[in-house]
């Protein structure tokens, strides 16, 4: 068995140096390269386009986005030898029509589910029909008003109050440069548990921020092995590795392991409890997290162990990246942050509003997060698969089983979408009123533009809760903190499940 393991493994590594001399063989029998329509790449007979997909695999948002933009239609064809026919589109038409119009034709599809499902399960972002229905209108209920008013006022206060700001507090004293990345990733780790399985983990400590946390490890082991799934020249490779329990696949298997008893421990002790709770004859249960009321409801150990691992993997990396890269930005642009401040002094000296209130006030904070999120958006692409033929909006031709993938890091640098200036960090492009120095309005350009939260019936659920969170964290770090990057280089983008910065974002943390 081993001798078969490392026979496949030497295949492998000599698969690029098979690929890269296949051009010369097509072109000696079929003729020179042609070109896909609506700017795509180089592509050959049989192999379609899979030699330049692999000599920009470590590249390929800048290089979708850079054929985007040579396309007249900002939808290109991306057709290779062992993949599914992909659409990418950056035009807002085409994203509406997939998003909403024509909804029920663009599910998420099984070979979604083929990559993400030994992770995510069943959980709300890896299934269709009923079972997505079911599991959003119980997190939407979650969301509401009533609750998200609590969250602010009892969960996020206690968060960050009793643990962020005292980390902060000693790196400042200490000294001591911080990845502000996994201090930021900790308290949504730490937070999204709280909502989501009533739990603290406890991750986000000073004097453990250099220590292994085994839970975070097996979730990001988890998280980049199945994005990197999803990028792989050959979908061929990582099924055969599977099937051989071998590399990068035993991993997985060995860090969803870890996850499933992290979770399942949880619930099993919640049952015990209520249990014990209905034995006695005691009927209040005063945990309102979503796992003690999925298990009070009855619903299968499975079923609500896929939903908490989809909600704390959404619930975790997206809002830490969108503020990391939001305070790499202000480092940047200090006359953004100094803007930012201005802002919260006015609304501390504005009349005696609740802090859940006084958060709906700070709308340049708000403008400095979407713009954060148009150039940086947490999650970078997301793709569906048509059930049968289509045809968007812009004329492209789609056929059944075609993946089809909308690209808000690309449509967030479209020149005819945000103009000359769309590489650039310019919050006041969101503004559309200011009275008396201080922002009254900001601009809606619609959820098919900037598509970071998606749209239509699979619209982010969390989108206000997530707002509420990123505005009081990086207020509540602003009113007290200076940070300054250690490094000055320009940080690396990396876009796996969700987003996140190559090697961290070292900074010092002084007092204002």
């Amino acid at each position: 068995m081993g001798t078969l393991i490392m026979c496949i493994s030497s295949l492998l590594s000599f698969l690029p140096l098979l690929l890269l001399s296949i051009p010369t063989l097509i072109q000696w029998r079929f003729g020179p390269a042609r070109h896909l329509q609506n700017s795509g790449p180089i592509s050959y007979p049989m192999i379609g386009c899979l030699i330049s997909f692999y000599k920009n695999r470590r590249r390929l948002l800048d290089w979708y986005t850079d054929m985007l933009s040579a396309s007249p239609s900002q939808t290109i064809l991306i057709s290779r030898l062992g993949a599914r026919r992909t659409i990418v589109t950056a035009n807002p038409r085409n994203v509406e029509y997939i998003l909403k119009t024509n909804f029920t034709n663009f599910p998420k599809g099984k070979p979604f589910t083929d990559i993400l499902g030994d992770f995510l399960g069943n959980g709300i972002f890896n299934v269709d029909g009923d079972k997505w229905c079911h599991q959003r209108k119980l997190v939407v209920h979650q969301f509401n008003a009533t609750s998200l008013r609590a969250y602010v006022e009892k969960v996020l206060k206690d968060e960050v109050e009793k643990k962020l700001l005292p980390v902060m507090e000693s790196a400042a004293v200490g000294g001591r440069a911080v990845d502000l990345q996994e201090l930021l990733r900790r308290f949504a780790f730490d937070l999204v548990c709280r909502v989501s399985l009533g739990y603290n983990p406890c991750c986000l400590e000073y004097d453990c921020l250099d220590a292994r946390q085994p839970i975070l490890e097996a979730f990001d082991t988890a998280s980049d092995i199945c994005a990197r799934r999803g990028a792989a020249p050959l979908a061929a490779v990582w099924k055969i590795k599977r099937f051989m329990d071998y590399g990068s696949e035993k991993r997985l298997r060995e860090a969803i392991g870890k996850i499933h008893l992290f979770v399942d421990d949880i619930v099993s002790e919640k049952k015990r409890k209520i249990m014990s709770c209905c034995e006695k004859g005691e009927e209040r249960w005063d945990e309102m997290d979503l796992a003690s009321k999925m298990v009070r409801d009855g619903m299968d150990d499975e079923f609500v162990r896929d939903t908490m691992i989809s909600l704390i993997m959404a619930g975790r990396d997206t809002t830490s990246a969108a503020m990391t890269w939001l305070f790499y930005l202000l480092s940047c642009h200090p006359h953004v942050g100094n803007e930012m401040a201005r802002e919260l002094t006015a609304i501390q000296c504005g009349d005696d509003a609740s802090g859940f209130e006084r958060l709906k006030e700070l709308r340049w904070l708000k403008a400095c997060i979407c713009e954060s999120m148009r150039l940086f958006p947490p999650v970078a692409w997301d793709s569906k698969h048509a059930m049968s033929n289509d045809e968007l909006p812009d004329g492209t031709k789609v056929r059944a089983g075609d993946r089809v993938t909308y690209f808000p890091y690309g449509m967030g640098r479209m020149k005819s979408l945000w103009g000359e200036d769309r590489f650039e960090f310019k919050p006041e492009r969101w503004v559309s009123e200011v009275e008396r120095g201080r922002v009254k309005a900001l601009k809606n350009y619609g959820p098919y533009k900037f598509s970071v939260f998606q749209a239509g019936p699979r619209a982010c659920p969390g989108k206000e809760m997530a707002f509420v969170q990123m505005k009081y964290v990086v207020a509540s770090i602003m009113e007290r903190f200076a940070i300054r990057p250690v490094i000055p280089d320009r940080p690396i983008f990396v876009p796996l499940l969700t987003a996140h910065m190559a090697r961290g974002f070292k900074v010092l943390v002084s007092r204002r």
